[in-house]
């Protein structure tokens, strides 16, 4: 694992991004709106939102409708330099165990930037994922 730097201005437009992100969120049921904004390794942004559904198991997370998009664009061999997180609530929100797999399977080195219960964190994908796994 190499400690990755990321320029304070970067960091900004990846908070940023995900906050307009957030803004856009389908949160009917938990009234949790959540934004995701990911960095590409080629210096592409990607936002996404969480989607809930009445059938909640259907919902999906805002991480992984960016790194989808991402993907979606980019193709599969897209990977993440860094992602960046945040919510309406102001409330510490760290991506969840699916999401940290998918950031994992996609940017085995990313920096993942969210608010923690002291305020804003940032954390290295496998501090937040220990065993992370990768099928290549």
């Amino acid at each position: 694992m190499r400690k990755k730097w990321l320029p304070a201005n970067v960091r900004k437009r990846l908070l940023r991004s995900a906050q307009t992100a957030m803004k856009r969120a389908h949160a009917p049921y938990s009234k949790f709106r959540v934004g995701a904004a990911i960095l590409t390794t080629s210096g592409k942004i990607f936002i996404g939102c969480n989607v809930e559904n009445a059938s909640y198991g259907l919902t999906n997370c805002a991480e992984r409708t960016a790194i989808f998009s991402a993907v979606a664009q980019l193709g599969p061999a897209m990977e993440i330099r860094a992602v960046a997180v945040t919510n309406d609530q102001g409330v510490p929100c760290s991506p969840c165990g699916a999401c940290r797999q998918v950031i994992y399977e996609f940017g085995p080195d990313a920096i993942v930037f969210f608010e923690g219960a002291r305020g804003p964190k940032e954390s290295h994908i496998t501090k937040l994922l220990p065993e992370g796994f990768r099928l290549q």
